[in-house]
């Protein structure tokens, strides 16, 4: 990586702003349901406080949509973050007002404020440079670690970069080494294992991984435009027919690359899309017109973790079928299983896939599971993110 990190500047004693994800689930009582996003933020966080550093965090959670709506308040994640790391994290209560500018003010070595979420200001993806040099007036340096954010181009993820010296987190850093080593200096045979729902989503990746992988397994929803691409009835499958001739270029591309393209060989097909649906295994040449497939089938399952076997490096973003649903999650589960079993280089690519492994038990398994969603489907489109474009050179 390129990019200077937190690691290759002094922030001794030094206020800094760090931009993190702390975009969470919460339930009705405003209690955390999945934690991973702060967890991924300590070794950053850590990291400042060793180096005696006054810790500025800032974070947005959910779409208010500019304006202040308590469902949306950081509070929750200041107490979680406090009890996570055994210390006090003060909690202001808005961005830009008083209690920020109090809580800055008195921030003292080793000590920690979170800004509310900054979302609740418009000004925030308008990407407004008032906002972000109000930002950024609060510090010295500014650290970006919000990977997930980092396909933003905001305030509080490029804005700031404008006006005080901008580096990258240790959570930033590894994702960028994980996904950018996969991309650029993969150990081979590379496959790419593609899936969920939507064709349009994962374009832009084909396009780019045909030129750096050996081969690319397509499941989940998105895999029967590629079926309809090769003239396979699909019944009421889902298809994004504005994108069959897309995908029947894309098809011959990887012919023309010598990169091997895996479709499913059968499918679990279902008469409705319901957990309680009738359903049953078919090839994919035989899908009932009336039913739709919601899984990849048992064959598909064999051939695909035998294909995953070979391999020495593996990028998997997307579910293979309607995993949330049992009757269709076998397919994923059957993949991650796989890749939780290879000796080479795993790397989930966020998302729904990244929840899958969790719910299925084989995180613990993976080498690497990113953080962001979108921001991970647009690095391996080989888009340059925003949030990383303003980073300081090394």
């Amino acid at each position: 990586m390129n990019k200077k990190t937190v690691k290759d500047i002094d922030v001794a004693g030094k206020k800094v702003l760090v931009r993190v994800d702390f975009n969470v689930p919460l339930n009705d009582k405003k209690e955390i349901t999945d934690e991973t996003r702060i967890v991924a933020a300590l070794p950053t966080i850590e990291y400042l406080l060793g180096q005696n550093a006054k810790i500025i965090l800032c974070s947005h959670l959910g779409r208010p949509k500019g304006e202040f709506n308590p469902e949306f308040s950081l509070a929750p994640v200041a107490k979680r973050l406090g009890k996570l790391m055994g210390r006090k994290v003060t909690f202001a209560s808005d961005v830009i007002g008083e209690s920020a500018k109090a809580a800055v003010d008195a921030v003292k070595e080793g000590e920690i404020v979170l800004l509310e979420n900054v979302r609740f200001h418009k000004e925030e993806t308008e990407n407004d440079p008032k906002f972000a040099k109000k930002l950024a007036a609060y510090a010295d340096i500014f650290v970006n670690d919000a990977f997930g954010a980092a396909h933003r181009a905001h305030a509080s993820t490029t804005g700031v970069a404008n006006y005080i010296p901008a580096v990258a987190g240790l959570l930033i850093g590894k994702e960028l080494d994980f996904l950018g080593g996969a991309l650029d200096n993969p150990q081979r045979p590379f496959i790419a294992i593609l899936g969920g729902a939507k064709v349009s989503d994962k374009i832009g990746v084909i396009e780019n991984l045909i030129n750096k992988v050996d081969a690319i397994i397509l499941g989940g929803g998105m895999a029967y435009t590629f079926l309809k691409a090769k003239g396979i009835e699909v019944g009421k499958s889902l298809v994004d027919e504005e994108r069959v001739g897309l995908a029947a270029g894309l098809l011959k591309k990887a012919e023309a690359k010598n990169v091997d393209i895996f479709l499913p060989v059968d499918t679990v097909i279902a008469d409705k899309f319901d957990a309680e649906a009738e359903t049953q295994a078919v090839p994919v040449e035989d899908i009932t017109p009336d039913w739709m497939g919601l899984d990849i089938g048992p064959s598909t399952r064999m051939l695909f973790t035998d294909k995953i076997r070979t391999a020495k490096t593996i990028i998997w973003n997307g579910p293979m079928g309607v995993f949330e649903m049992a009757p269709f999650a076998e397919g994923t589960k059957a993949i991650a299983k796989a890749m939780s079993e290879s000796d080479g280089t795993t790397i989930i690519g966020g998302g729904d896939s990244a929840a899958a492994v969790k719910i299925f038990g084989y995180a613990g398994a993976m080498t690497h599971i990113s953080t962001g969603g979108g921001a991970s489907l647009e690095f391996l489109e080989g888009k340059e993110l925003p949030g990383v474009a303003a980073l300081e050179d090394k």
